[in-house]
């Protein structure tokens, strides 16, 4: 187990966002978040990663040696250190920066040497620096965005620019990493693109993978189980068989439907 989370449960004054959300993640597993818009799946992400402290419950993460953390209300620079990642809803590249800087600022996640020694160029800084460059140019060969690395990110066409932010997420070597939506807005060739790239990084760097995700074809191929959210409460939880053929799952879509 990499990730559970105790009961949390997030309230914002007097709506209860999420109740008591009991989720176990096991290293190495895809696991999927789903529910209707609205269900609370942001609101999660939000509490793993420290945006929020929830109101009630704990967030647990088993770090690499094995030890299990309470990560509960930590500042999202610490989880982050700790070697969760995530990317966003919406796209957060920084625009006017080329591919190769967005992911090199991605690697100062890990930078030991103060201020002081950066702005003086002393040499224990320069030894991390120069590291700093060799991991950015081997994990954009090993992506396939090297040939890119000195376009504008704000260039680069909508599925390039979701893939790169998930490498920049990548470049802070995190050993569970969380997808918000990672499909959003993209066509259905992009889409199955980016359900290959999710396949290959899972496999090439270890990674364990919790997402959030509307395209159920993606969900439904790559997922090693899914957790179903409707109004901030879990209603379902299984593998992709499991979660389709649930009459529960399959009337709160229904409803959406109808509702739209």
């Amino acid at each position: 187990m990499i990730l559970k989370t105790d009961n949390i449960t997030m309230q914002f004054g007097g709506v209860t966002a999420v109740y008591k959300l009991n989720i176990e993640i096991n290293d190495g597993e895809i696991v999927a978040l789903i529910g209707p818009n609205g269900a609370g799946k942001t609101t999660a992400f939000n509490m793993v990663t420290g945006v929020y402290t929830p109101t009630e419950g704990k967030v647990l993460y088993t770090n690499a040696e094995g030890r299990e953390l309470d990560i509960t209300g930590k500042r999202p620079s610490e989880i982050a250190k700790l070697g969760i990642a995530r990317t966003f809803q919406n796209i957060r590249l920084f625009k006017d920066l080329t591919v190769y800087e967005n992911v090199l600022i991605a690697n100062h996640l890990h930078l030991k040497s103060d201020f002081l020694s950066a702005t003086l160029h002393l040499p224990w800084y320069m030894k991390e620096a120069r590291q700093m460059h060799r991991n950015t140019e081997k994990l954009l060969q090993e992506v396939g965005l090297w040939d890119l690395r000195n376009e504008k990110a704000s260039s680069l066409p909508y599925g390039q620019q979701r893939r790169l932010e998930i490498v920049r997420a990548l470049a802070t070597k995190p050993r569970l990493l969380l997808l918000d939506e990672p499909a959003a807005g993209m066509n259905p060739k992009e889409t199955e693109e980016l359900t290959e790239f999710i396949r290959q990084i899972h496999k090439e760097y270890n990674l364990t993978v919790f997402m959030i995700e509307h395209h159920m074809d993606l969900v439904m191929e790559i997922s090693d189980r899914i957790y179903v959210l409707e109004f901030g409460m879990t209603i379902a939880e299984g593998t992709p068989d499991e979660i389709q053929n649930n009459q529960r799952v399959i009337d709160a879509y229904l409803g959406v439907d109808e509702d739209a």
